[in-house]
């Protein structure tokens, strides 16, 4: 899928994340000198054609932007591709996981592996699961994907909350920045797999959830998140950003 059909607009998307969306679009191009409306006590404002034309581009990206979480979505099989085209991310931030340790004060290092232990075998099924899906898309193998993601998903927010304990900050530093790469990953597959499975289901795996995404925000990190997603769909930052915002709205929501 391209960059408009990705993870981040997926039929579950609210109106609340739209306004979201068009205001920090408006912010951007507001501070680029670019407004979204001729002022009526200023007639003259709408003659300079320059300007015109980045009103009509920042009206025609809202326009593109507006539709999207309303339509029907992608389809089963091009989400469950969306998914295995994360998994090359996700293996890349797991090893740099494994590389940190190193990193660490000597007395930090037991608590980042502790916290982090299982990241590989669950990166391992989940990137198994990702792909038999994509080969077969079926209610079976989705149950599988649903499971395997919900648990990295996890262990991740466990691995996050124990980043607290490390009080050295060049440590933490590291620690928060190796975890979040893994778990920018893991939330955008989670996303995927809600947007393809049934309310039943996204309940289902939201009580399975016991660790919510609002007890973990304070040690996510939204810049690296967002540069993340604008990196991996090739996309402009902001876009990136807006989509980031919903996503994790999205996901709170519905009870992760």
């Amino acid at each position: 899928m391209n960059s408009i059909s990705n993870t981040w607009n997926h039929p579950k998307t609210s109106a609340a994340g739209v306004l979201i969306a068009v205001v920090t679009i408006g912010s951007v191009l507001s501070q680029q000198g670019i407004t979204l409306a001729r002022d009526p006590a200023n007639p003259a404002s709408g003659a300079n054609s320059s300007n015109s034309t980045a009103k009509l581009g920042a009206w025609a990206l809202i326009a593109l932007l507006l539709p999207l979480p309303f339509v029907s979505g992608c389809s089963e099989k091009s989400v469950a591709q969306d998914i295995v085209n994360w998994t090359p991310a996700l293996e890349s931030a797991v090893a740099t996981v494994d590389s940190t340790a190193a990193l660490l004060a000597p007395a930090d290092a037991p608590i980042f592996a502790a916290a982090t232990a299982g990241f590989d075998a669950a990166a391992t099924l989940l990137t198994a699961q990702a792909k038999a899906y994509l080969a077969n898309p079926s209610a079976s193998v989705l149950a599988q994907l649903q499971a395997a993601v919900v648990t990295f998903q996890q262990q991740v927010n466990a691995s996050l909350l124990s980043a607290a304990e490390i009080t050295n900050p060049a440590s933490q530093k590291s620690v928060l920045n190796a975890i979040n790469a893994v778990g920018t990953v893991v939330l955008a597959m989670l996303a995927l797999v809600q947007s393809v499975s049934s309310k039943v289901a996204v309940a289902r795996m939201a009580s399975e959830s016991t660790i919510k995404l609002a007890a973990v925000r304070p040690y996510m990190d939204e810049s690296k998140a967002v540069a993340m997603v604008a990196s991996h769909y090739g996309e402009p930052v902001e876009w990136a950003r807006a989509q980031e915002r919903q996503v994790e709205l999205n996901v709170a929501q519905a009870g992760f």
